[in-house]
């Protein structure tokens, strides 16, 4: 499991150097409105690629988010891995949230699978099955399946999974990243239930978005 450091992910170093260097260069040349609008750039890029870090609850039973932003939909869906009927949480991120993506719960995990796909718009339900996509099975202590997908955007173009198969991830720890506005969904195992509703805005690792019944 490769770690990034908190305060920035390591994914947007390349970005943030970059747009340092022409806003540097700008400045040496006497470009002032160039040197703004790239500043400007900047702030918003190191805006993007924050990770802070979150509290995570510790009683048991519980899955948080595994990202930050919007429920768009709590339904009855078709788990990508396992092909069973399972509630599905799905969660939009914004380009102004946080894109850091975290374990819902301590498992181990099981399977990988990578699709790629169109780039459509998140909020979509057809993205779940259109767009490129990452989808994790965890495996849990109780031996329960948990399946978290990483969803590509309409802007984004980049899915990173830090996770390896054979990985155990605690709840709440660090998993991956997407670049530039997505979606998130967690499929629940029968014997949980969600805990949010459709509007609710939720934070990665640590707002809880369900509970064992």
């Amino acid at each position: 499991m490769r770690r990034p450091s908190p305060g920035l992910t390591p994914e947007g170093l390349p970005c943030l150097g970059l747009l340092t260097i022409f806003a540097l260069c700008f400045a040496l040349l006497g470009w002032g409105v160039a040197t703004l609008v790239v500043l400007i750039l900047l702030a918003l890029a190191a805006n993007f690629f924050r990770d802070p870090e979150r509290v995570v609850p510790q009683e048991p039973g519980l899955a948080v988010s595994p990202a930050d932003g919007r429920v768009v939909a709590v339904e009855q869906a078709t788990d990508p891995i396992t092909g069973e009927a399972r509630v599905a949480i799905r969660i939009f991120m914004s380009v102004f949230n946080v894109h850091v993506n975290r374990a819902p719960v301590t498992g181990k995990v099981a399977a990988i699978r990578y699709h790629p796909g169109k780039f459509i718009n998140a909020s979509f339900d057809k993205a779940s099955e259109g767009n490129e996509r990452c989808a994790l099975a965890l495996t849990d202590d109780a031996g329960r399946s948990w399946t978290v997908v990483q969803i590509a955007g309409l802007i984004a173009r980049r899915i990173v999974c830090l996770a390896d198969i054979g990985d155990t991830l605690a709840r709440g720890e660090r998993l991956g990243m997407i670049k530039f506005g997505s979606r998130l969904d967690v499929y629940l195992p029968e014997d949980y239930v969600s805990k949010v509703v459709v509007g609710e805005n939720v934070l990665a690792g640590q707002s809880v978005i369900a509970a064992a019944k």
